[in-house]
């Protein structure tokens, strides 16, 4: 059955609505390349992705595995946006030296900062490795001829990938072999990446700068958002990667993406190339029902309530506020995302479309008897199964985002309980390790009222006792059900507070039966194996059936174009530089600086609306200079695309025609916050950071005369 899905699979064209779609580059035919090239793109498949001389693979960049970059000299100067930087950021900035607030320039490359912890991955190649794995999953089913194959594909599919990788990164030293999964399931690819760890901050402007609108304009259109930040990539003497060293070299670069300096008009040619995370636009009616009942309603309700708590912390002092910035950016954006994402599946009938679609999977299969033999029982059996297990995804989203997301305790303590108390040295300095780093961002004040709160919410949000872990048995016999109480006691007797929790728990066995922050974080991993355990086999029948979905959808439009779901492997999207109009009003493809200066004036109405002087000065002065638009001679600050993207491709390099960048990717419009369930081409649209505006930025108020010498040569 799979080796004949996969003929269909392969048949499939790519071609492509302009506007849709997250494209493998190394998967680019000539109908694909003709209808790009109609468009306004002037380079050929061969210039986009190529594994015998530079293209434009080579200049786009994984950053970290959660943001994607653009190289943009031949010294490894790298662009990715300002949030996705903001961690390292932050971890360099001190009350003292508060780089976060204040902005940071390097004038030269001894002044560059080495930030802990930041890689980048460049594409080596692409490989199709389906075969492999489906000749191992048909090895299986022949072994266990009494199991299902539903049953089987969930035991086996992800050890197998992983036998794969370990075999191809066996044989190919050197580099980073990682096999993902597409088309649920139905395909597999594995890429080849080189690594590079000595990654160092270059530039960042102010934080005001590069969150302006923060919360308040967060998935929003019309953005000012000076969304950017500077890095440098390093590699030893032989241009190898190696660990840092003061004796490292900046990196002499295969390729990088020259400047765009003439803009672009409504209607031109744009592409973006990065990293998609994650998207499940193959995802049944019954799939989407759970995500938006269940999934996203804890991380609204439960993120919500914590960032509540958080942010009166924060406010108060400094210090604190510095801690959890980077912390405080990752839980807001996926609060406000999943609050977009069900109001805009609600309004569009994302559901209803996706009904009427699986309607015509129904009419397709009909009375064909090889055809409803294979597909004939998987809609019944989505809905059985998604039924069956709603209570236990609804309080595991609660519990997640509770005990695990959520009181921050349980990390230490997790860490804690998890190591043997006879640990060999490797392991002791690896718990250090993870520690000292958990601590140099913790507040031991702020969690425990963290604690306080998110303890009384979850009794709230889901009373059923079954779902509750032992410490609630705790809190209603000894503290006569006083959240606060118990918080308070636990933080005061624990050792979990900090970083030497590790040798005091070494030194004393004992504490593993007393403590009770360890205590309380014993029974969170037996609670979750429990909810798991417990809705596990429909699991394994809604899993089966998806990809029998999308096996089924593939078959039926054989003849039309077909993406993979977005797995944070290199995709190109392509459309053009294109307006919208949404709820009576339309939306101008472009900002400049006085709606910067509009926002600004409302600073002391709207806290994410401040500038410093010095800036809301400079962008008074309209002293633009080469950077102004050559058409308006305004500066464009943020621009539109109908670009197809989502989480991952903040960062990614957007390029006009011929392979040149125009900026950087690092949102999308509220009105398409459906868009990882469903694409809605009249309405989504990509935002992205003019790559003028980051000049003007560097120049002008960084004075980085250095870089711009290196960009503008």
């Amino acid at each position: 059955m799979k080796k004949l899905f996969l003929c269909a699979l392969c048949a499939i064209s790519l071609l492509s609505r302009a506007d849709e779609g997250m494209w493998m580059l190394n998967r680019i035919d000539e109908k694909t390349a003709a209808a790009m090239q109609s468009l306004g793109l002037k380079l050929t498949p061969d210039q986009l992705y190529s594994t015998e001389h530079a293209s434009l693979k080579d200049c786009v960049v994984d950053f970290c595995d959660f943001c994607s970059g653009v190289v943009v000299s031949k010294d490894g100067l790298v662009f990715t946006n300002h949030h996705c930087g903001y961690g390292a950021i932050q971890s360099l900035s001190t009350p003292e030296d508060d780089i976060l607030t204040n902005g940071f320039v390097a004038r030269s490359h001894e002044e560059e900062r080495p930030a802990e912890g930041l890689f980048v991955k460049f594409l080596q190649r692409t490989e199709d490795c389906t075969s492999r794995v489906m000749r191992a999953l048909n090895d299986i089913y022949e072994a266990y001829p009494g199991k299902s194959t539903a049953e089987l594909d969930k035991q086996y599919t992800d050890s197998i990938m992983g036998a794969v990788e370990k075999e191809l990164r066996d044989a190919n030293p050197g580099l980073d072999c990682v096999v993902k999964a597409y088309y649920e399931n139905n395909a597999f690819y594995v890429s080849y990446y080189k690594v590079y760890r000595d990654i160092r901050l270059v530039f960042t402007a102010t934080e005001t700068m590069g969150k302006f609108g923060g919360d308040t304009d967060n998935w929003m259109w019309p953005r000012q958002t000076c969304d950017f930040s500077v890095f440098r990539i390093y590699a030893g003497k032989d241009g190898e990667p190696a660990e840092y060293s003061k004796k490292n070299v900046p990196l002499r670069c295969k390729n990088y993406a020259p400047i765009a300096m003439d803009g672009y008009r409504n209607g031109d040619f744009c592409m973006t190339v990065g990293y998609p995370g994650s998207t499940s636009r193959y995802l049944s009616s019954w799939g989407i029902d759970e995500r938006v009942n269940s999934s996203n309603v804890s991380v609204i309700q439960v993120r919500g309530k914590k960032q509540e708590v958080w942010k009166r912390f924060m406010d108060a002092d400094r210090a604190v506020g510095i801690k959890y910035a980077s912390k405080w950016a990752g839980s807001s954006n996926y609060w406000k995302n999943s609050i977009g994402m069900n109001k805009a599946i609600a309004e569009l009938g994302v559901i209803g479309q996706k009904q009427q679609l699986e309607e015509k999977i129904r009419q397709w299969y009909g009375d064909r008897k090889d055809l409803s033999d294979r597909f004939g029982g998987m809609f019944a059996r989505l809905k059985d199964a998604y039924g069956k297990r709603r209570d236990d995804v609804y309080a595991m989203g609660f519990f997640r985002e509770t005990f695990v997301r959520g009181i921050e305790l349980y990390r230490v303590a997790h860490m804690l309980n998890s190591m043997p108390q006879d640990a060999d040295s490797a392991e002791i300095a690896r718990v250090r390790s993870n520690m000292d780093t958990f601590f140099k961002d913790y507040d031991a004040n702020l969690d425990e009222a963290t604690m306080t709160a998110l303890l009384r919410n979850y009794r709230e949000q889901v009373p059923e006792r079954r779902y509750w872990p032992e410490c609630y048995a705790t809190i209603d016999s000894l503290y006569g059900g006083d959240e606060a109480a118990y918080a308070h006691d636990v933080f005061v007797k624990t050792i979990c507070k900090d970083a030497s929790a590790l040798d005091k728990l070494l030194a004393d066995s004992t504490l593993r039966d007393t403590d009770l922050g360890l205590l309380y974080a014993q029974d969170i991993p037996i609670k979750i194996q429990e909810i798991v355990g417990r809705s596990r086999e429909a699991s394994t029948i809604i899993d089966y059936n998806e990809h029998m979905l999308t096996q089924a959808l593939l078959e039926m439009e054989q003849e039309s174009p077909h993406y993979s779901d977005a797995n944070f492997t290199m995709r190109l999207s392509y459309g053009y530089i294109q307006d919208y109009t949404a709820n009576g009003q339309h939306y101008q493809y472009y900002t400049n600086a006085q709606s910067l200066l509009d926002k600004a004036a409302k600073q002391g109405e709207i806290e994410d609306y401040k500038l410093e002087d010095d800036i809301v000065a400079l962008m008074n002065d309209g002293k633009w200079g080469r950077y102004a638009d050559r058409m308006t001679g305004d500066m464009h600050l943020c621009f539109l695309s109908n670009n197809d993207i989502t989480g991952g491709n903040s960062g990614s390099p957007m390029f006009n025609g011929k392979g040149e960048l125009l900026g950087l990717a690092f949102d999308g419009n509220w009105e398409a916050m459906s868009g990882d369930i469903s694409f809605d081409s009249n309405l989504q649209r990509c935002i992205g950071v003019d790559v003028r505006y980051m000049l003007f930025v560097i120049d002008k108020w960084g004075k980085a005369k250095n870089l711009i010498k290196e960009l503008l040569p």
